[in-house]
């Protein structure tokens, strides 16, 4: 998949200029398919050149003109036909840190651990951030009652997906920490103060 349906995914929720998409890409994308500010603009350009959306420039007093990004009829129905397809190929974990962790018993179980840490306290953040946007998507309302009345359900299912992952990430973790505490595999001492 391209990131071109992902970026007119976005603009389901509306108009957008490229800086609001970079956010939301940040906010609610993020967690299934990561993309740069600028990868974002050069594909708002190219989709604006297929006639996929329609771009606007909006002048501003103090500030740079922006361009603000619709979904054409075009958009929309290229969109639709791409949901509709079966993906070209099953999902496949392709992850650094494993490999990192397959090679640990021939190199540093130690360092190896204190990445897993790493990947732990990342997890957490990523897993709040994703909780504080549920809460927010919600905005009171039980979980059913939103996906039984929102307009959209996109979005919160896919954040479903994304909190899913978070929570698995850490469980892993937490078990191989667990595991490496109990063969004897310590955190690396910290680095002695230069304090004088």
């Amino acid at each position: 998949m391209s990131l071109r349906y992902a970026v007119l995914a976005a603009l389901l929720e509306g108009e957008a200029s490229g800086y609001e998409l970079s956010k939301a890409f940040d906010v609610s994308l993020a967690n299934f398919w990561p993309a740069t500010a600028q990868q974002l603009y050069r594909e708002l350009e190219r989709l604006a050149q297929d006639g996929l959306v329609r771009a606007r420039t909006v002048e501003q007093e103090r500030r740079p003109n922006k361009r603000m990004f619709t979904l054409t009829e075009a958009g929309r129905a290229e969109l639709g036909a791409f949901a509709a397809e079966p993906p070209k190929r099953p999902t496949a974990l392709r992850d650094e840190l494993l490999v990192k962790v397959q090679a640990m018993d021939g190199g540093d179980p130690d360092a190896t651990r204190a990445l897993i840490e790493e990947r732990t306290s990342w997890a957490r953040g990523k897993l709040d951030r994703y909780l504080r946007m549920r809460d927010r998507l919600l905005d009171g309302r039980t979980e059913e009652e939103f996906l039984r009345t929102a307009e959209r359900i996109g979005p919160y299912l896919t954040l479903m997906g994304g909190i899913a992952f978070e929570e698995a990430n850490l469980r892993w973790c937490e078990r191989t920490l667990a595991v490496l505490e109990r063969r004897g595999v310590t955190p690396p001492a910290a680095a002695p103060s230069s304090k004088r």
